[in-house]
């Protein structure tokens, strides 16, 4: 009967780390670095360098020594892949990531928006433009991190615009917008700036015509 029983440690260690992170996973790793800098126990280049091997790192097991000596290490393994917050909605499917690390990077046009992007700049600058792209879901979260750089974001005059993030010696700026419409997409920029700037705000004179149709296109 012994033999049915199951192994006391089923799973080593290693494999935990060996995991492939997500993108909540890095999300988690940087709200706990972006406490950290604010606290003051990091400075400005360790912040940065550790931001930097966040976007860069492919598994779990990369991502937790960048917070092992921080106080919110303790409860940093057990975030990662965690489930939401009951009420927390949270976008799905994939993200896309916009880097810019000493150059520029840039999204415009006529493009699809996933429900998630992750915007880091460096040294350098993101430009975001969604006053032609096509909403394929009615909540985007923008997450937005600029060090020694800028991220910019320009929405059309007719969707919502929401979000909050944290300057240090650095701006960050969403001018809020409302749609007339309640069933209009909603932009939410979240992040913060290091010597840096994040700026999201309507384009003037730029405007989804065909909001509605486009909405019931890819939306079913």
């Amino acid at each position: 009967m012994d033999l049915q029983k199951h192994p006391q440690h089923p799973v080593a260690p290693a494999e935990h780390g060996g995991i492939r992170a997500s993108d909540a996973d890095r999300d988690r790793i940087a709200d706990i670095l972006r406490e950290a800098l604010a606290e003051g126990r990091l400075t400005a280049e360790e912040h940065a360098e550790r931001v930097e091997a966040v976007y860069r790192a492919k598994t779990v097991g990369e991502l937790e020594p960048l917070v092992r000596d921080l106080p919110a290490s303790p409860g940093a393994s057990q975030a990662f892949s965690a489930p939401a917050a009951p009420g927390h909605q949270d976008p799905q499917g994939p993200s896309e990531n916009l880097v810019a690390i000493f150059s520029g990077s840039t999204r415009r046009g006529r493009w699809r928006v996933g429900g998630r992007t992750n915007a880091f700049a460096l040294f350098g600058s993101v430009e975001i433009d969604l006053t032609e792209a096509l909403f394929g879901q009615r909540l985007t979260v923008i997450n937005a991190t600029s060090i020694f750089g800028s991220v910019d974001i320009k929405v059309p005059e007719n969707i919502s615009l929401r979000g909050s993030g944290t300057g240090v010696f650095g701006n960050f700026e969403v001018v809020t917008l409302e749609s007339a419409d309640p069933e209009a997409p909603v932009v939410v920029v979240n992040g913060y700036s290091v010597f840096g700037s994040v700026e999201a705000k309507p384009k003037r004179g730029k405007f989804i015509a065909d909001l509605q149709d486009r909405l019931r296109k890819y939306l079913g």
